[in-house]
């Protein structure tokens, strides 16, 4: 704790610097899992991206210590060694505790768990004058519900404490075929009461056709079961997997999978946005190209090519959350309006309002438990000219608002200012900033709205923007930059790849 303690230390004296020549500034972690597109200038940055270890695991307690820039995957490898897992892991390695906390983290657990910020008991949080403070349910509960999800714009959180649950060997997933939208919906709505499952989600592959997904924590699988991965560069990509298993509607498959290759199941292909990338270039889709990529295609490697190819302002990568009694007619919008396919489906239970997570007012008939919500993950090419594709966003916006949905802000957010806190409480918001000392820091709005004046400008007036818009330059670079990285050798090295074979996990 000693090192860690020093590490906050300089960004608390940072911060103090900021604070005292009353100067904005913004915090930069070394990483991102936004499609915003970030510009790092250590004049104006306070450098967090040192805060990256695994602190603790306390099996006794079933809780970590842990700085905010661990990874999904590094956190479950050290967890696993002691038999214990978060209850909600985000599906992609790359994404950090600290992200999933001041972001928001929606898995395929959430029906049961919440989001990923329900699962953090508390955080430390160098405030915006300097002043370093412990905040949780019971001390600064103001601070603690309200930093979650506001981006990092009340605070820097510096240290979480995580709650852990029991690690078992494997998933046994269970495979649902279904064959129209109304089904599926109905479908995940009923598996949320299943007390039986710990997993749930879906794909819509079409209009007709479908899978739910409910998985069940296993200690063991019958020597007659089918054992599968997805992690090696031979294997399947998850969700080619269930399409394929999933198209005889009256078949349900079952089979088990090693819990971590469950975890992360969609970071080869990244859900299915690596197929984009086949189709830009131009080049053959099939098992001996996906084998022979299989470096390029992981999640963190289509991050880093997506910003340096510029083609996030083209490419739609939104999640989009409903009650579930507008979710079909809003999947039947965006299948007139986009003909973006797969979708994803997630359940998800609630968090406390007032809240920057995705939310809706709609109780139960007690009056006061919060209706769960079904996320929808939209991804895929939107127009190619910018302004439809500004126009296309916008009118999703107005859309999802009309049918009483509310998206998750790491993605593009074209709301106008007004716009944007006609859905969330400012006024409960701005006390915490004025309360805590935050005024230096961006607001909600100002951190996650696209300004398309100035994206406009740089588009036209900027040599290196506008040579990135022809194909295939913009791609070619962003290949080159994601080699660059070598964040390809992350993946490759993974520990969890093997830690299903560890004795830790019980039996």
């Amino acid at each position: 704790m000693e090192n860690h303690r020093h590490k906050v230390e300089k960004v608390a004296a940072s911060v103090q610097q900021f604070h005292k020549r009353d100067e904005p500034f913004r915090i930069y972690h070394g990483s991102t899992n936004s499609t915003r597109r970030t510009t790092y200038s250590g004049e104006n940055s306070v450098d967090i991206s040192r805060l990256s270890l695994v602190l603790k695991v306390d099996a006794t307690a079933r809780t970590v210590l842990v700085e905010p820039n661990v990874s999904m995957d590094r956190l479950v490898e050290a967890t696993l060694e002691h038999g214990l897992i978060p209850p909600v892991v985000m599906e992609f390695p790359g994404i950090t505790v600290g992200g999933g906390f001041a972001g928001t983290g929606g898995e395929s657990s959430s029906f049961r768990h919440g989001y990923f910020n329900e699962t953090v008991n508390f955080i430390e949080i160098v405030l915006g004058n300097g002043d370093v403070v412990i905040a949780s349910r019971a001390e600064r509960s103001d601070l603690f519900h309200g930093a979650s999800g506001a981006v990092g714009t009340l605070g820097i959180t510096t240290l979480l404490e995580i709650q852990l649950i029991e690690a078992k060997r494997y998933v046994k997933a269970t495979y649902h075929p279904v064959g129209s939208v109304s089904e599926a919906v109905d479908k995940v709505r009923k598996e949320t009461s299943n007390p039986d499952i710990d997993y749930l989600d879906g794909i819509l592959f079409s209009q007709g056709h479908g899978a739910i997904v409910t998985g069940s924590l296993a200690d063991s699988s019958p020597s007659s079961a089918q054992v599968q991965t997805f992690s090696n560069a031979k294997d399947p990509w998850y969700y080619l997997h269930v399409k394929g298993k999933s198209l005889r509607s009256d078949k349900v498959h079952t089979e088990y999978i090693p819990l971590p290759e469950y975890l992360f199941r969609y970071d080869r292909g990244g859900f299915w946005v690596g197929a984009s990338a086949f189709d830009y270039v131009r080049f053959p889709f099939n098992w001996f190209t996906r084998w022979f990529l299989d470096d390029f295609l992981h999640t963190r490697m289509l991050y880093r090519a997506l910003h340096a190819s510029r083609q996030s302002t083209r490419y739609v990568v939104q999640d989009l959350a409903l009650p579930y009694t507008t979710a079909e007619r809003f999947i039947d919008y965006t299948s007139e309006s986009f003909g973006i396919w797969p979708l994803w489906l997630c359940p998800l239970r609630q968090t406390r309002l007032p809240t920057f997570h995705p939310h809706s007012a709609k109780t139960e008939a007690d009056g006061q438990t919060l209706k769960p919500m079904l996320n929808i993950g939209l991804w895929g090419f939107g127009p190619s000219r910018h302004d439809h594709f500004v126009a296309k966003n916008c009118q999703l916006e107005h859309k999802l608002r009309e049918l009483g949905g509310t998206k998750w802000l790491y993605a593009h957010t074209y709301y106008t200012e007004e716009e944007f806190w006609e859905i969330y409480d400012r006024q409960s918001y701005d006390t915490l900033r004025q309360k805590y000392h935050a005024g230096s820091l961006p607001s909600v709005w100002h951190k996650v709205m696209v300004d398309t004046v100035s994206q406009n400008h740089e588009m036209n007036h900027s040599w290196s923007s506008w040579v990135l818009q022809f194909w295939p330059v913009g791609g070619l670079w962003g290949i080159l930059k994601a080699i660059e990285s070598g964040d390809y050798l992350i993946a490759r090295r993974s520990a969890w790849k093997s830690t299903h074979d560890s004795n830790n996990i019980s039996e």
